[in-house]
């Protein structure tokens, strides 16, 4: 064999590998090629009222910013203010740091530094806290698997876990129950 013949062959298999090479570090990553997903819509600085199906308030929401979640119409929230009606057309008010609602608006979870205080004017004003909520709107009901706090004037329970029924006013601690109660707070 000759040896340009030799040479010729190892610069053409040099030629095919660095081709090679070249052409299979230029593919696209697949992570790369995907893009961001994206919220369809952002609201800032807004108040909106959600209607219940016989056309009745269900609850009015009030935050610095919604964003609508990417890929479905859930909304998350930051630091919302919920304003939920009881039977008398007076609101509670239920504050906290994040929220989300579900696409039908069925349920709103809550949670960091929840606060609901009972309507203006109650006459036996309730303030609740815990670190998670669930509201149901359409039944006026909410619940809670952390430790719950609820104050009233001269009492105070803690208790861990708790369903509450918003329009009667009915709020149940489900274990790990204290009451401190002083009357003299009144």
């Amino acid at each position: 064999m000759n040896w340009r013949l030799a040479a010729i062959l190892v610069l053409l298999a040099g030629a095919v590998l660095s081709g090679w090479f070249a052409w299979r570090g230029q593919a696209p990553e697949a992570e790369e090629a995907q893009a961001e997903a994206r919220s369809d819509y952002i609201l800032r600085d807004f108040e909106v009222v959600t209607l219940d199906s016989s056309g009745q308030e269900s609850f009015s929401l009030r935050a610095p910013e919604l964003r609508q979640t990417p890929g479905a119409r859930t909304l998350e929230l930051q630091t919302p203010l919920f304003l939920m009606p009881d039977e008398h057309g007076s609101r509670w008010e239920v504050r906290s740091k994040t929220g989300w609602v579900n696409e039908k608006s069925t349920l709103v979870r809550l949670r960091g530094d929840v606060v609901a205080d009972s309507p203006v004017g109650a006459s036996r004003p309730t303030r609740l806290s815990t670190e998670q909520l669930d509201i149901f709107p359409d039944d006026n009901r909410a619940t809670s698997g952390a430790v719950v706090t609820i104050t009233t004037p001269g009492t105070t329970m803690r208790g861990t876990g708790m369903e509450a029924d918003l329009a009667g006013k009915r709020i149940q601690l489900l274990s790990d129950v204290s009451l401190n109660n002083d009357p003299n707070r009144r």
